[in-house]
Formats: structure tokens, sequence, C-alpha cells
């Protein structure tokens, strides 16, 4: 792991508050005398490049690597609730079959709880190559310190090189502590998998805003872990045969002596989310006024849309937040979407990439949502809104 270290004989006083105004994340401060580097430090070593030698850059050369070869296939985490699969479970091993043709390995998956043979069984549909059962009372519900457990054994079993988890709730729980436990990496929210021949797993994600993609690549360390939310790939065909091997694993009970305790579990009311929709009518900073919503709404009605939106309108209070799309808000995967006055930020593209047929309108031509539409109109959202509604009215009149 590579650090910074401060050569002391080369700072004086005059040179500690050159360095201390220098940094830009006020990591560099002063403390009896001494030039010290605290938590605040992001790595940027501009202190660095213009400390003339007063710190320097070292890359420490005794880590080793993981020999990869130990390491072999390819695991999903099926996320499940009462008997029913959540899709993204289904999706993942989509991508993990992609990702498994690369490297010829297997794609495995990693099932817990209780009295889950069934689920094991509609497995046995989606192409998995060997399914993993931990299947125990204790485990009827979710306690992260059980299920890290039977995770640890998983890992510690099977050696798995990759594992991708849905980006639930009990996903992004679950899945940080497995991290730590064997002192791997973890990204969230990858909106990209690639894999290398090597097995290394690069995990793609917006950063910085939205303004970079980073790739990140777990290279000395296994199994290799991210977490993806629904609506990102595509699930499997449900074929009429099974295939699959079914290994039924035991772990030692007294393990699992999680002191949660579920008392009841309380059914929310169900809703309609965004996320569901056939047709969504999304708006973003082109809408100048809260009161014309209601244009766009009446717009949606006609074509049988949601209406959804970008982060500045929840931010002025315009709109709820359960009906934003991107990566701070809901993924969407619809037939139809449209785009009315919206820029393109990666944060909301990679939130709807995957719809069927996207239509844009934006008065900027050099909007970067056109690289992502499928067809795009340049023009005041103003103008476009109102003509269309008065089109399908008219058509439909005719018609009817």
């Amino acid at each position: 792991m590579a650090q910074l270290v401060i050569n002391h004989d080369k700072i004086n006083h005059k040179k500690m508050m050159e360095l201390i105004e220098l940094c830009p994340f006020n990591a560099i401060e002063e403390k009896d005398g001494l030039t010290y580097i605290n938590s605040g430090c992001k790595m940027c070593k501009l202190c660095v490049k213009n400390g003339n030698g007063a710190i320097e850059f070292v890359e420490e050369e005794n880590i080793t690597s993981v020999n990869k070869k130990l390491w072999n296939g390819i695991t999903v985490y099926i996320d499940h609730f009462h008997g029913v699969i959540n899709p993204v479970s289904l999706e993942l091993i989509g991508k993990a079959k992609e990702l498994a043709e690369v490297i010829s390995h297997p794609v495995q998956a990693i099932l817990i709880g209780s009295g889950v043979e069934k689920i094991a069984e509609e497995l046995q549909h989606y192409g998995v190559d060997e399914i993993h059962v931990y299947d125990y009372k204790e485990l009827e519900h979710f306690k992260v310190q059980n299920y890290t457990e039977v995770f640890a054994d998983y890992i510690n079993k099977i050696k798995p090189s990759s594992i991708l988890v849905g980006a639930t709730t009990l996903g992004r729980s679950l899945a940080p502590r497995v991290a730590a436990r064997f002192r791997t990496g973890l990204t969230a929210d990858c909106t990209i998998l690639k894999i290398k021949p090597n097995t290394d797993l690069v995990q793609i994600r917006p950063a910085f805003g939205g303004n970079i993609m980073a790739q990140i690549v777990t290279e000395r360390h296994r199994p290799q872990m991210c977490t993806v939310r629904a609506k990102i790939f595509d699930a499997p065909e449900r074929t009429k045969e099974k295939r699959g091997k079914v290994t039924n694993h035991e772990v030692d009970v007294k393990k699992l002596n999680s002191k949660i305790q579920v008392l009841d579990i309380v059914k929310k009311d169900a809703e309609v989310s965004i996320a569901d929709a056939d047709v969504i009518v999304a708006i973003g900073r082109g809408i100048k006024k809260e009161e014309d919503i209601a244009m766009v709404q009446e717009f949606a009605d006609l074509v049988g849309g949601k209406v959804a939106c970008t982060r500045p309108l929840i931010e002025c209070g315009w709109m709820n937040n359960k009906l934003q799309v991107g990566l701070s808000g809901r993924t969407v995967k619809p037939r139809l979407l449209f785009a009315f006055g919206i820029h393109g930020a990666v944060q909301f593209t990679a939130g709807m990439n995957g719809s069927e047929t996207i239509i844009a309108v934006n008065i900027d031509e050099q909007a970067s949502i056109f690289d992502s539409a499928h067809y795009g109109i340049i023009g005041d959202l103003y103008k476009v809104i109102p003509k269309l509604t008065e089109e399908i009215k008219k058509d439909r009149k005719i018609n009817f």
C-alpha cells in the first residue's frame, strides 16, 4: 500500500507553512513543531510534486498478490423474500453468464435461508452451473451477523473469483461486512462490468458527482465484490428444462447466534413505482416553473406514462424524491422514455440507459442526452410538448 513519507530534516518552519498552504484538503498540519499528514489526505501528491523532496510518495514492495488460479467462478448472491427471488438477482445471473464465458469459469449462486428448496429448483431454470444452498431454521430471517458467517463459510470452501450482489437493502448491508471480513474491495452501484482474461473484474461506476466514469480493479485480492442496482442488466430467459447442480452445505449452527430478534414483519402499502412503468416522461432543468409540470402531466396521461424527474427538481421541492431517475434515485428500464429539458448527466443516464426507446427534447443541440437517445428533437419543450399533446388529441378524435 502506498504512503507519503515526510523528510523532517528537509523542512524548516517556512517550508512547513508553505506545505500547509499548498494542500487543498487541509491534510498537512503542524504539531509540536513537526509536520504531519492527517486523515484528510486524498493522495493527490501535490505536496510531492511541489515540495522539493520534503515529502515523498513511497510504494510498498512487500505486498504479495493473491494466487488467482486458486479462485474460480462467478457467484451471484440470491436475494429473496417469502419465496420470491428479487429480479436483480436474476439480472445478475445473466451478467455473470456473460462474464464467465470470457474466462471459462462456472456461474455459481449462493442461496441462504430457511425452506428454500423451491427457490433452488427455480434457479435451475436460469442456467446456473451450481447452486450452493445454506438451509437452516436460524436463517429464516435476515440477520446480518448470521448471513455474514454463512457467506464467509461459502467463500472459504468454494473460493469464488468474483461475487455479484444486488444493491437492495439487504445486499447493501451484507456485502460490506463480507468484504471487510476478507479484506477485499467492494464497489457499490456499478453500471458496467467487464472482465480481463486474467480474471480481474473491471467495475465501472460514475464518480465525482457523475463527472467521470471510474474503472475500479481489485488486482491483489480475492474475492472481487460489487453491488449492482436493478434494471441495469438483462435477466436470462427462463428455460423449461432444469440444469445445474444443487449443493447443500453444512455450517456450525453455534456460529448462528445473532442477538437480533425479529418480533414482527410489517408489510408496507404497495405503491406504483416509476421503476415498474412502461412509459416514463422525465423532466429536468428545462422546466422553469412548478406550475408547468401540469403541462407535462397532461402529456404523460395521454401516452399512458408516469412523470419522473432529475435531481434539480427534487432540490427545488417541486417533485417527490421517489420520482427521481438516476443513480441517486430510481433505475428504470421502460419500453419508452421521453426526456424533456434534460441535459444528460452521467448520474441520470446511468439510471435509464436500458430503456428500449429514448426520445429526447432539448434546446441545446450539444446536450449529452442526445448521445443516449434513439430519437432527438432540438427545440424548446414549451413548444414541443403542447404540439405533441395537440397532435395526439387530434389523432384520437379522428380515430374515435
